[in-house]
């Protein structure tokens, strides 16, 4: 029987226009370049426009990610799109990513699991590859978060960005693709990253609308500072372990790109090398489910990532879900 591989054949990427630096920020809520850099290594993130909805970033990305695989949209077999920031919460979104694309009645399916959700996505994709149940898979992930901030609140409104990346994954006989995963969650930490608004817990009523802060994004920072640190690097020696691999075997880590003190500790406790560590955390901040295919392409347009790699992905986030996976790109 033959034994079918997922290979990335098509990534893509989309960041909006416009551009909020520190300074920017600095001029609305008690801050400055200096205090966030020096807490997140942030210097600036891109915000959607007022006519942007998040599928269209999804969809760009995605057909970007379609081209450079020369697949057309309508021979996709999957559509997963990984995002906690949906234009709506029905329809889903990946209908309207699927529609935008015109790719006729592919399935398509919207992964909600925070940060770790694209991670999550190509675990699924490459599985139902391997299975044999699909050629053609287009894993997104895409966040609009900038509309769930409270832009008086410095904790959370320096940190996030607005973004999306894709990848298209293929079938392939050559050995490559998924080598070991490791999905993880804790729910008794979800009071850490929460936004009560608009769920059934706290419904859009006359008399639910009072407090404020229940329809933003809020984060005990300290509380997800320790946690991520903790998993970051625990699941990275796990998924090397399940692989049989050292981090000698390993190209580049693509983490999570929520906080360069975090990717920095990481990096220093896994003893890996820093420039093994790709990032770009200081141009786009914390993009959520974006951030690691983001990173992943921008590394492969600079000539970083190439063909025949063995590359680490690792994230953490809301839930408190965590996620990594090793991935063997084809060579040519």
């Amino acid at each position: 029987m033959t034994q079918h591989y997922a290979n990335i054949v098509g990534l893509g990427m989309y960041a909006p226009e416009k551009v909020l630096t520190n300074a920017d920020l600095a001029k609305i809520v008690d801050t400055s370049d200096e205090w966030i850099v020096s807490r997140s290594g942030i210097r600036e993130r891109h915000i959607a426009s007022d006519k942007e909805q998040c599928s269209d970033m999804a969809a760009a990305a995605s057909r970007d990610a379609l081209a450079m695989a020369n697949v057309d949209p309508s021979d996709l077999d999957l559509i997963i799109v990984a995002t906690s920031s949906p234009d709506n919460h029905v329809p889903p979104m990946s209908s309207l990513v699927q529609d935008k694309l015109g790719a006729g009645n592919v399935g398509a399916y919207t992964l909600v699991a925070g940060c770790p959700g694209w991670v999550y996505a190509m675990v699924q994709g490459s599985a139902m590859i391997q299975a044999g149940l699909a050629k053609n898979v287009l894993v997104v992930g895409a966040e609009l978060i900038s509309r769930y901030l409270d832009f008086t609140d410095r904790a959370t409104c320096v940190l996030f960005g607005d973004a999306a990346g894709a990848v298209v994954l293929q079938a392939t006989d050559k050995p490559c693709g998924l080598l070991s995963y490791e999905l993880g969650s804790d729910g008794s930490g979800a009071e850490h990253l929460k936004m009560k608004g608009c769920g059934t817990e706290l419904p859009p009523r006359e008399d639910t609308i009072g407090n404020r802060e229940d329809w933003y994004l809020q984060m005990n920072g300290r509380e997800v500072f320790k946690f991520a640190t903790r998993k970051m690097v625990d699941s990275l020696h796990s998924v090397l372990e399940k692989a049989d691999l050292t981090f000698d075997d390993i190209d580049y880590v693509v983490p999570h790109q929520a906080n360069m003190r975090i990717i920095e500790y990481a990096a220093g406790k896994a003893k890996l090398a820093p420039e093994k560590m790709i990032a770009n955390v200081s141009n786009y901040g914390n993009t959520s489910a974006a951030s690691i295919p983001l990173a992943m392409c921008e590394a492969y347009h600079d000539g970083r990532i190439k063909p025949g790699q063995k590359l680490v992905f690792s994230s953490f986030g809301a839930g408190l879900t965590w996620a990594a996976a090793i991935f063997e790109l084809a060579t040519p």
